[in-house]
C-alpha cells in the first residue's frame, strides 16, 4: 500500500509501510493546505453531505461479494454477487473486482447488466497454476466486452510474490490477448517509482494510495494522498493514473499516529471525493463492504474498511 514521503517519515515497510508521525512537517510546511473541512461541520451536516455525495455517486468502490463468514476460497455464485452488488450499484459509476476464479469472474458481466463500467482484477500470487486460472478467465471477460480496464496483479511486487520480469510478461500477454481493453497494474504508488519497467508496460497506472497504513495523522491525510498522487503523475508522462484503492477504517487501534474511527472514515471519504471531483481524479473506493475475513491480515482495523457494514447497511447515517 505505502512507503511514502521519505522527507516527512522514517519508514519500516510492513504490508504498507509503517511510519513515525511526522505530522509537524505537514503543519509547517503547508499550513493552508490540509484539507480537512469536513471535520469543522456539525455531524448533521457533514452526514447530509456524506449522503450527497453517494446520491451523486462517486467515480468507483472496490466491491467484494464475501457474506460474512465467508473469504477467499469459498466459490461465490452469481446470484450471491448480484445481491451485494445491487446494494451499492446505486452510488457508483465503477467497481473494481478483485479475481477471476471461484464465481468471482461473474461479477463483471453483472456489473455491466447493472449499468455500472468494471476494473476486472486477474489475481497474480505465488501459486503458477491459480495464475494460469485466473488469466485465462480474466482474458475470456475481456473478450466477452466486460472489462472495461483489466488490472493484471495487485500488489504484487509489495509481497515480493513473483520477480519483475514474470509480472512483466502477465502483463503483456494481457494485453496481446485484449486489444482494445486498457491494460494495467495495481500497486502502492512508490512503487511505480522503483519499478520504471513495470509502469511502462503499462496503458494505465493504478496506485493504492493509503495515508493510514503509513501513520499519518489524520488531520493531513489529505494532502498526504494529494503528494502520493502527484509523485506517480509526475513520472508517468501522459498515461492515466487512477487511485485503484484508497480509505480509512472506522474501528480498530490506531496505526502510529493514525486513528480509527467513524467520525475520521467519514471525513476521509467527503474529502478524497470532494477533492476528486474539483481535480477531476478518478479514484476507487475502499471499501465497499466490511469483511471480517481481513483481520488475520491487517489486525482489527481490517474488518472495518467498509461504506457498508458486514450486513449490507449503510454505516454513516
Amino acid at each position: 500500500m505505502s512507503s511514502g514521503n521519505q522527507d516527512s517519515y522514517s519508514v519500516n515497510s510492513k504490508s504498507s509501510a509503517y511510519q513515525e508521525p511526522r505530522s509537524d512537517y505537514y503543519q509547517s510546511t503547508y499550513p493552508n493546505l490540509l484539507g480537512h473541512a469536513a471535520a469543522a461541520m456539525s455531524d448533521r451536516d457533514r452526514v447530509a453531505l456524506f449522503k450527497r455525495i453517494l446520491d451523486n455517486k462517486i467515480h468507483g468502490i472496490s466491491y467484494s461479494p464475501y457474506m460474512d463468514g465467508q473469504e477467499p476460497g469459498v466459490h461465490i455464485s452469481p446470484e450471491q454477487i448480484r445481491e451485494r452488488m445491487s446494494i451499492i450499484a446505486p452510488y457508483t459509476n465503477w467497481v473494481r473486482c478483485f479475481s477471476c476464479i471461484e464465481g468471482n469472474q461473474e461479477a463483471p458481466r453483472i456489473a455491466h447488466e447493472m449499468g455500472l463500467k468494471t476494473m476486472v482484477g486477474i489475481g497474480i500470487g505465488e501459486e503458477r497454476d491459480k495464475n494460469e486460472e485466473e488469466m485465462t478467465n480474466g482474458i475470456a471477460v475481456a473478450r466477452a466486452g466486460h472489462a472495461d480496464i483489466l488490472a493484471v496483479g495487485n500488489e504484487v511486487m509489495l509481497r515480493g510474490d513473483i520477480s519483475e520480469d514474470e509480472l512483466i510478461e502477465y502483463i503483456e500477454r494481457a494485453k496481446e490477448a485484449c486489444p482494445g481493453v486498457p491494460v494495467g497494474y495495481v500497486d502502492a504508488y512508490f512503487l511505480f517509482e522503483k519499478h520504471p519497467r513495470v509502469r511502462e508496460a503499462v496503458d494505465v497506472v493504478l496506485i493504492n494510495c493509503y495515508p493510514f497504513w503509513e501513520s499519518c495523522q489524520f488531520e493531513y491525510s489529505l494532502l498526504y494522498m494529494k503528494e502520493m498522487y502527484r509523485r506517480i503523475k509526475h513520472i508517468s508522462g501522459n498515461k492515466p493514473v487512477i487511485i485503484s484503492e484508497t480509505g480509512w477504517p472506522s474501528v480498530g487501534a490506531a496505526y502510529g499516529a493514525a486513528v480509527p474511527g467513524p467520525e475520521n472514515a467519514m471525513n476521509y471519504f467527503i474529502n478524497t471525493a470532494l477533492w476528486a471531483e474539483e481535480e477531476g481524479i478518478e479514484f476507487f473506493y475502499f471499501s465497499s463492504f466490511d469483511e471480517s475475513w481481513k483481520v488475520g491480515d491487517e489486525g482489527d482495523v481490517g474488518a472495518y474498511w467498509g461504506l457498508w457494514d458486514k450486513d449490507g447497511n449503510l454505516k454513516y447515517e
